[in-house]
């Protein structure tokens, strides 16, 4: 008997056991595809197109699906919406929420696909595997894939602050950058363009073969400098409102209502803010402690695992067969969470030595002969994210740890 033979005639049917009408999406600039399976059309996905950023027609057919399964069946069914993580943000998620349409974002690189060298990829094909992962996931198959928790408009807007500084000091890097290479060009070394007598050394330098600097050279140069001038404004201006977020946080307190009662005669206790608990640790600063706050430790986690999946410090872990063994760290987080802890675990080392990190870390390096400190580094840094994790959940101070006076 052929293989053919045991193939069935038809494809299987999408089995819906939920009462409810699944809806992806799938943006873009031009156009949003909009797939649907609805109860009493045969378990068969319908795609509809509408304009790229029109609401309206997408409500409209919303209203229209609702209205045809309404007619097929006699009841109805209310919707579900999935869509990626990408470029368009929350605001799509929260005109859904805002008109009470239950709507979910995934992750798109959890979401699985063919392993296929050359794999098709299209919209129409997006937007089903999208439905279908939303169904499996309503089934209570939760690892199917990763939904992301959409941040409130002031949390997002708290996070621009710390974000717009990296950016920003990654231009003025650009600008020092772009300066001396053009000086090392005329043989020129040693010019730092962010002390602030630069405008006067540039008036001073000569060529490496005795001459003055070119009039185009020096007018490229000078335009140069405004550039990065502007950007250390900006720098600055950012810093300012760091701050300012920084000190109205650790002015906010909250009092405990269940460890202390007021029929008792007891005043509640104040419980000191995130930042104030950072900032009290000796080796962290505004700018580290920001970006601890804002990116990771004012979310909510179960356990240290989802802490350290967060910022892709977890393990990945390879088992096949004889073969088993950890292939490093997932990088599956959220990067500038984990570029800010990869720093801090070396500031840690400085600033706190007799700390019980700092102690294994040097027990670590010196079983090694002193060698494989990058990757002790990282796991020095998933340690001290989750001791840090339990320090502003739980109050737990580090081991060792030096606590600076609030």
């Amino acid at each position: 008997m052929s293989i053919a033979a045991h193939r069935s005639e038809a494809p299987s049917a999408v089995r819906v056991d939920l009462n409810a009408i699944f809806v992806s999406l799938e943006l873009s600039q031009s156009k949003w595809l909009i797939t649907s399976l609805s109860p009493g059309s045969g378990e068969k996905l319908s795609k509809f197109t509408v304009g790229g950023g029109d609401v309206t027609a997408m409500f409209g057919r919303f209203a229209e699906l609702q209205r045809k399964t309404e007619a097929r069946t006699g009841n109805h069914y209310p919707l579900i919406v999935i869509q990626e993580a990408g470029l368009d943000g929350f605001w799509i998620h929260r005109v859904l929420e805002a008109a009470d349409v239950e709507s979910h974002i995934v992750d798109p690189a959890s979401v699985a696909v063919p392993r296929r060298k050359r794999r098709v990829k299209t919209d129409r094909i997006d937007g089903e595997m999208l439905v279908r992962t939303l169904l499996a996931y309503k089934r209570g198959e939760q690892r199917v894939c990763a939904m992301v928790r959409a941040p409130t408009p002031e949390e997002e807007d708290c996070r621009r602050v710390s974000r717009e500084r990296k950016s920003l000091t990654n231009e003025r890097t650009r600008h020092i950058n772009r300066i001396k290479g053009l000086l090392f060009g005329q043989g020129v070394q040693g010019y730092e363009p962010i002390r602030r007598d630069r405008r006067k050394r540039l008036d001073e330098l000569a060529t490496g073969d005795g001459r003055p600097l070119q009039a185009h050279l020096k007018a490229q140069i000078s335009r140069e400098l405004d550039r990065l001038e502007l950007v250390m404004e900006q720098i600055k201006a950012c810093e300012q409102e760091r701050d300012a977020l920084l000190a109205a946080a650790r002015a906010r307190v909250t009092a405990t209502t269940e460890a202390d009662n007021p029929a008792q005669g007891k005043p509640p206790t104040p419980i000191p803010s995130i930042p104030a608990m950072l900032l009290e640790l000796n080796g962290i600063g505004a700018q580290t402690a920001s970006v601890l706050w804002l990116e990771g430790l004012s979310r909510p986690f179960d356990n240290r695992r989802q802490v350290a999946a967060y910022a892709g410090l977890a393990p990945s872990h390879w088992q096949s067969g004889k073969v088993d063994h950890d292939q490093g760290v997932s990088k599956a987080g959220n990067p500038r969470l984990r570029t800010a802890l990869i720093q801090l675990a070396w500031l840690w080392l400085r600033h706190q030595p007799n700390s019980a990190l700092t102690i294994w870390f040097n027990t670590r390096v010196a079983q090694n002969g002193g060698r494989m400190k990058k990757t002790a580094i990282v796991a020095l840094a998933r340690k001290l994210l989750v001791a840090l994790w339990k320090y502003v959940n739980a109050g737990v101070v580090i081991e060792g740890a030096i606590v600076r006076p609030a």
